[in-house]
Parts: structure tokens; C-alpha cells; sequence
């Protein structure tokens, strides 16, 4: 009895704060989806060698740059990267060619893969679900390769994916980044 208590308890804070935080999440158990974009037959938009790290729409996070996260003491008030939200589970794809230099813990990030594009520019995927990488590091990928399923692991408030760009060791706005290959971020 104490224990359901416990639990509708953790509910209530859990959606009363997901605007707070501005990353959507789904309780685990809970049975509140929304419609996977491979169920709809689609896959990421690509456009040349560059495509977007989700299939369909999506719900915007956290983005680049000063953004804290109210309720969360571990939470960087420096965002470095984009969130970017459908459902846990979703799967989540290489946004460019290259090869896999992390697939697994990683930092803070939790589950994560990593993939060096060449030139000091490598872009991670942060957050995924324990159990769901399909690369390996040293794999050779292309854009829309699926790598693994949204979660909720390492330093994460909630579902999401944590999409970074970096150059050169700093990490850049993924936002512009993306814009710059015909790929706006919304």
C-alpha cells in the first residue's frame, strides 16, 4: 500500500515538472506513447551526406547554451548540446557518415555513441536506453543509420536525446550546425 502511494506520488511530481524542465519524459511502465515514427513507416530526413538524428516530429528540449533545469542540482546550467524528444524507445539515428568512436557509458551521458565525421568534427547521441546500441565502436555508419533507442540513462531528467556537435574538442550549436546542411532544427 505504501509503495503504490510512493509511486502515484512520484507521478504527480513527475508531470507537474516536466514543463519545468522542458524535457518531456514518459514514467517507465507508464503506458503513454506517442506514435513511433517506424510505425509509420518513416525514416529521418536526409539531405546529401547529413540527416536528422530522429524520424518525424519531435518534441524541442533543453537547447545550446545557458539553460537551467529547475529541480535538477546535477544538471549543467551550460548546455552543450540539443534534446530533442518523441517517445522512449524511439530510434535514434547518425545524423552524418563517419565512424563510431564510443558505443556505450560514456561521462555523464550514459548510454551513448559517439562518431568521428573526419576534420575534428565528431556529433554524440546521449541518453540512449541500456541494451539498445545496434553499432560498435569502429564501425563505418551513414546518415540514418540507426544507432540505438532514446532513453534515460547517465545524468538525464527524463526520455530524450541529447544530440551534440563538437569541433575540434568545443562543442558548437548544433541548431546552425544542422541549418547549414538544409537540416533546421525546430
Amino acid at each position: 500500500m505504501v509503495i503504490g502511494v510512493l509511486i502515484a506520488m512520484l507521478l504527480v511530481v513527475s508531470v507537474a515538472a516536466t514543463p519545468l524542465i522542458a524535457v518531456p519524459f514518459v514514467v517507465a511502465g507508464a503506458s503513454a506513447r506517442l506514435p513511433s515514427a517506424e510505425a509509420a513507416g518513416q525514416l529521418p530526413a536526409v539531405k546529401g551526406d547529413w540527416g536528422y538524428p530522429l524520424a518525424g516530429a519531435y518534441t524541442k528540449g533543453r537547447g545550446f547554451g545557458y539553460n537551467p533545469v529547475v529541480g535538477c542540482s546535477y544538471c549543467s546550467t551550460d548546455h552543450q548540446g540539443y534534446d530533442m524528444a518523441q517517445a522512449c524507445g524511439a530510434t535514434i539515428y547518425a545524423a552524418g557518415p563517419g565512424q563510431v568512436i564510443t558505443a556505450g557509458v560514456y561521462q555523464g551521458y550514459g548510454n551513448t555513441v559517439r562518431i568521428d565525421h573526419g576534420d575534428g568534427l565528431i556529433t554524440l547521441y546521449g541518453h540512449m536506453q541500456w541494451n539498445s546500441l545496434s553499432v560498435a565502436s569502429g564501425d563505418s555508419i551513414t546518415a540514418g543509420t540507426p544507432l540505438g533507442a532514446e532513453g534515460n540513462t547517465g545524468r538525464s531528467f527524463g526520455c530524450h536525446l541529447h544530440f551534440e556537435v563538437q569541433q575540434a574538442g568545443a562543442p558548437v550549436d548544433p541548431q546552425p550546425f544542422m541549418a547549414a546542411r538544409g537540416l533546421p532544427l525546430t
